[in-house]
């Protein structure tokens, strides 16, 4: 084996070279979209041969699926910054503000959760085969989220968890679905300032419709802080082995 291939071999370089090819893709996909762009395109961003890509995924759509997985990570090591920086983000209303900004302030999770077909072509359709896997973790995870709120007393009580856990996956998939009708954010002020405010509605609609009306102590937020970092950790580790690469 040649040089390159020895230095393959060694799991921190191959994990670094892994993320130098994913943060290259990532770019391009932004930059042209999904139609356009082909793993030659990739190769050439990356300085590297083709080949050295299918050491790390066996096709172009694994490598773009692990552009996403590792979106998904991103955004959700922002929730455990966010819950790390501040404990009461973890009732629902700061919670869903949280999220709903790490996954908008993200170009392709964006055009992802709000299906921008001009954007990720048919990466943006849904696949059969989807669910399952990463579906079913995030679904395990609301539901122990909602679980442990409602145990906390952080819930409304004339209201059962599982039906709040479901109305307020409505209400977050609304607001994300609404952002289809929206321009693509651009980095400007106006553009920031229009998705917060829109994050702050989220937030409240939230905390109306779900949110116990009392105040919660401080020790009971900062323990259920950890305990939800816990689970966003768990779901983050599942979701690595989106972004493995192929054994060479």
């Amino acid at each position: 084996m040649d040089a390159a291939g020895d230095r393959l071999r060694d799991p921190r370089q191959r994990a670094e070279r892994a993320a130098q090819i994913l943060d290259v893709a990532a770019a391009l996909l932004i930059r042209h979209g999904y139609r356009r762009l082909t793993v030659d395109d990739v190769a050439i961003g990356a300085g590297i041969g083709k080949g050295t890509i299918y050491l790390h995924w066996k096709s172009r759509d694994e490598l773009f699926a692990a552009v996403f997985a590792r979106e998904i990570m991103q955004a959700l090591d922002a929730l455990v910054s966010a819950l790390r920086e501040d404990p009461d983000v973890v009732l629902p209303g700061r919670l869903a503000r949280a999220y709903f900004l790490a996954i908008m302030n993200r170009p392709l999770l964006r055009a992802l959760v709000v299906s921008d077909v001009d954007l990720l072509g048919r990466l943006a359709k849904p696949r059969e085969g989807r669910e399952g896997g990463g579906e079913d973790r995030h679904r395990l995870l609301s539901d122990s989220y909602f679980t442990l709120l409602a145990d906390n007393g952080v819930l409304r009580e004339d209201i059962g968890a599982d039906a709040i856990a479901y109305a307020f996956q409505a209400t977050f998939e609304g607001f994300v679905r609404a952002e289809a009708e929206i321009a693509t954010p651009v980095a400007s002020r106006d553009a920031r300032s229009g998705l917060a405010r829109r994050a702050d509605l989220l937030a409240a609609t939230v905390q109306r419709a779900f949110e116990a009306r009392r105040a919660i102590p401080a020790r009971t937020t900062n323990a259920l802080a950890e305990r939800v970092i816990e689970l966003l950790t768990q779901l983050n580790e599942g979701e690595q082995a989106g972004i493995g690469p192929a054994e060479a």
